[in-house]
């Protein structure tokens, strides 16, 4: 495509309605940011870019993004805990080992509880975007200086693009080894929240029954809205498997090159 840019400050630069050029002209953020603004990259000068296009679909590059209407949270809850069961959630837990070192920060660890407001269970959801290879930082700036359904960035130098594969081995992996490897000791259930498309380029999961399953993938991607013009965060299909059998397999992914490359 001409332009990578599909969403700006949460809107496909498509989207000439009030409320979008509101957004961008005030850096705001749909997304349940922590604040009001976009924050990614930099408080000040943020690089309000949601999604980029490649091979003519939309690709997440923000967290944040999956926030929408908290719809990974509710789907994960069906995942961990019984129907009519009182939960609740809380974002970035810290984690720590057995030595009270950190370990890191859980996107966001759902809770049950009782009408007494006792704690029964807990379980964690990860959430995972992707890196960009190429410079992304450029048509961003050119598009704000002069913000049109019309913006191009054909032929340009290090076109931007998803860097799955630094995603998956410096990113996921890595946080599922140290984050997921004390939830597993826990017995506790685990769940990440990544795009179709990022999930197709890991290795084959062996899958289990819903029932046997300690980590699943809830697999989303960005659908535009003819009529409204803005993408929903959509929920493609749940893969259930089990955290053992899918570290093995994504650790071969890992070992196949240098962490570094």
């Amino acid at each position: 495509m001409s332009n990578p840019l599909a969403e700006v400050f949460g809107f496909p630069i498509v989207n000439e309605t009030e409320r979008a050029r509101r957004y961008r002209k005030s850096r705001l953020c749909p997304f349940h940011n922590v604040v009001p603004n976009c924050t990614k990259t930099r408080a000040d000068d943020p690089l309000g870019v949601c999604s980029v296009f490649h091979r003519g679909e939309p690709v997440i590059t923000c967290p944040v993004r999956f926030r929408e209407d908290w719809l990974i949270v509710n789907d994960a809850s069906k995942f961990f805990f019984k129907p009519g069961t009182l939960w609740t959630s809380l974002g970035e837990v810290r984690l720590r080992n057995k030595k009270g070192g950190p370990v890191g920060n859980i996107d966001y660890v759902l809770v049950s509880y009782d009408d007494k407001g006792r704690v029964l269970d807990f379980a964690s959801l990860e959430v995972q975007a992707v890196y960009i290879s190429g410079n992304l930082g450029g048509p961003f700036k050119a598009y704000m200086e002069n913000p049109t359904p019309e913006f191009d960035w054909s032929g340009a130098m290090f076109y931007p693009s998803p860097d799955y594969l630094s995603s998956s081995k410096k990113r996921l992996v890595p946080q599922l080894v140290s984050k997921g490897g004390i939830m597993r000791l826990w017995g506790k259930k685990q769940a990440v929240a990544i795009q179709t498309a990022f999930y197709n380029t890991l290795p084959a999961l062996p899958e289990v029954a819903p029932e046997d399953s300690d980590l699943a993938w809830f697999l989303y991607d960005l659908v535009l809205e003819a009529d409204s013009q803005v993408m929903r965060l959509t929920l493609n299909r749940v893969v259930y498997t089990e955290y053992e059998s899918s570290l093995l397999s994504l650790n071969r992914l890992v070992a196949s090159s240098p962490l570094g490359a």
